[in-house]
């Protein structure tokens, strides 16, 4: 478990296949990915407590969804259920929880609370760069995933400009503001439907509906799951058209100026 200090910003690397963990772009699927530079590869942990067991839980840097066990239909041609990601809803919810079993320096196995594991599919499947969950008795070194530390960025990255081909979609955000991250009114929350991916358009949708003339002046949070830690929000959104429920704090009040950003062009 001392890999994974609790707010941490951590990549997991497939030592057999020498790939990373990497949340889809789609915001609902797990797969294998040498972009190691992405940040759909930081996974903030995120640790509970259980009946005195401790957990560790992985949200992804960009859309704050958990890395999350199933039981779906092996659809790639193998005996495995496949890992997705999810929302984190209510207490004693299992498909997020793991258990960390160490097998060498910073090297690990990820065993889910139903005793199946975290594994990358072989190269040999069609769908070879799938992540997926088997069972405890077919150990296999493809369960081992190198821990590495992502270190924080020194200040907050510019989010990216829109896209001169915009992606056409609709979505409804939730969204209310706040000072902090504890202080959250959730009555006050309102919606509204938001076309587009784009990051950098939500962020100036959020500043005319709030009446406030400058744009640069709020800073977006974003989290999956009325259980689920916000996250900044400073990439594109998936490429879907769930439901969205962003927190909207003043870029200069401490709350903001405290939230953490991983580095992950660092060596």
């Amino acid at each position: 478990m001392e890999f994974f200090p609790d707010r941490a910003h951590v990549r997991l690397f497939n030592l057999v296949r020498e790939m990373y963990l990497f949340a889809d772009e789609d915001g609902d699927g797990v797969c294998l990915s040498t972009r190691r530079e992405a940040l759909n590869t930081a996974w903030l942990v995120h640790r509970i407590v259980r009946g005195g067991v401790d957990f560790v839980l992985l949200h992804n840097a960009t859309n704050s969804r958990y890395l999350s066990s199933t039981f779906l239909p092996p659809a790639f041609g193998n005996h495995f259920n496949r890992a997705v990601q999810e929302i984190y809803c209510h207490h004693g919810q299992e498909q997020v929880a793991w258990l960390v079993e160490g097998v060498g320096d910073h090297v690990v196995r990820l065993r889910h609370v139903t005793n199946r594991f975290l594994r990358a599919t072989s190269r040999y499947f069609r769908w070879h760069n799938l992540v997926s969950i088997d069972a405890d008795h077919r150990l296999s070194t493809m369960m081992y995933w190198e821990v590495q530390s992502i270190p924080l960025r020194s200040e907050r990255p510019i989010l990216p400009y829109p896209s001169e081909f915009p992606v056409v979609g609709l979505r409804t955000v939730s969204y209310v503001q706040a000072e902090n991250l504890e202080d959250i009114n959730l009555e006050a929350m309102r919606c509204f439907v938001f076309s587009g991916r784009s990051v950098f358009q939500l962020r100036y949708e959020m500043a005319f509906r709030l009446q406030i003339y400058d744009y640069l002046a709020i800073t977006l949070c974003v989290r999956a799951g009325m259980l689920g830690r916000w996250i900044p929000l400073i990439t594109d959104l998936p490429r879907n058209e769930g439901f969205l429920t962003i927190l909207v704090l003043p870029s200069a009040s401490p709350a903001a100026l405290a939230l953490q950003y991983p580095d992950v062009d660092a060596l």
